[in-house]
């Protein structure tokens, strides 16, 4: 069995490959085999012929790596390399030295946008003079909010 980690998932399949020559760079198996209702149940994204999917959302398959990415499989359903088509999309897919258990990951260029566009609720709190003083008033300059609690 392998367990992948993904986001807020842990989903636990069977190999659907059982060989593997695809070597990462410290000679350990660098592949993940699934098929299109295991890529589905991992992370969430479906394989379609134009690659994999997400809403709106395509990742294309490399026209060039599809023999590399993918195994037909005679009376089964075809596998894709699921690790290779995560790092093509600068993305961190990284294994245990059995490639046992695999985390699929964001990428910083991700997580960086994500937080460089979250914004803070806005919400008005009285100084220690009692005036208040709105976050909103504050928007486009940094801010150091300190709290505490009791509890």
């Amino acid at each position: 069995m392998i367990t992948i980690l993904h986001e807020q998932r842990v989903t636990r399949h069977a190999s659907v490959c059982d060989t593997d020559t695809t070597m990462d760079a410290n000679g350990e198996a660098a592949a993940l085999w699934l098929d299109a209702s295991g890529i589905d149940e991992a992370i969430g994204w479906q394989w379609k012929p134009e690659g994999l999917c997400q809403g709106d959302v395509c990742l294309p398959l490399p026209p060039a790596a599809r023999a590399q990415w993918v195994r037909e499989r005679p009376g089964q359903a075809p596998a894709l390399n699921l690790a290779a088509m995560w790092r093509h999309s600068g993305q961190p897919a990284v294994h245990d030295q059995a490639s046992q258990t695999w985390v699929l990951g964001t990428g910083a260029g991700q997580r960086r946008t994500a937080l460089e566009t979250l914004e803070a609720p806005d919400f008005t709190l009285p100084d220690l003079a009692g005036a208040p003083h709105r976050l909103a008033d504050y928007r486009g300059r940094k801010v150091f909010l300190a709290t505490w609690a009791s509890w």
